[in-house]
């Protein structure tokens, strides 16, 4: 896992995620499965030009979903990433 474009692929726009960081300067996104956090940290301090101080990962198991009355199946597992940022700010709805 070397190329930092593979690692992030997407942040979390959610209303939990917007309260972190305002309130705990968090950013959360969405990043590989096979990445670990020194790689993440990396990623996110040279795509972004900001400081991490420390970067938490959780894996998000699939949800289960139907497709008519008969046939079922799972969601991908993701793995989601939480980092607090120590210098900088990362402000996704300003660049759009």
């Amino acid at each position: 896992m070397k190329v930092i474009y593979e690692i992030i692929k997407k942040p979390c726009l959610t209303e939990k995620g917007n309260f972190l960081q305002e309130s705990e300067s968090k950013v959360v996104f969405k990043v590989d499965k096979r990445a670990n956090k020194i790689e993440i940290k990396n990623a996110v301090e040279h795509l972004f030009g900001v400081t991490v101080s420390k970067v938490a990962t959780a894996n998000m198991t699939g949800k289960r979903k139907r497709v008519g009355a008969r046939s079922s199946g799972l969601t991908s597992n993701w793995k989601k990433a939480y980092i607090t940022l120590s210098e900088g700010k990362i402000d996704f709805l300003d660049e759009l």
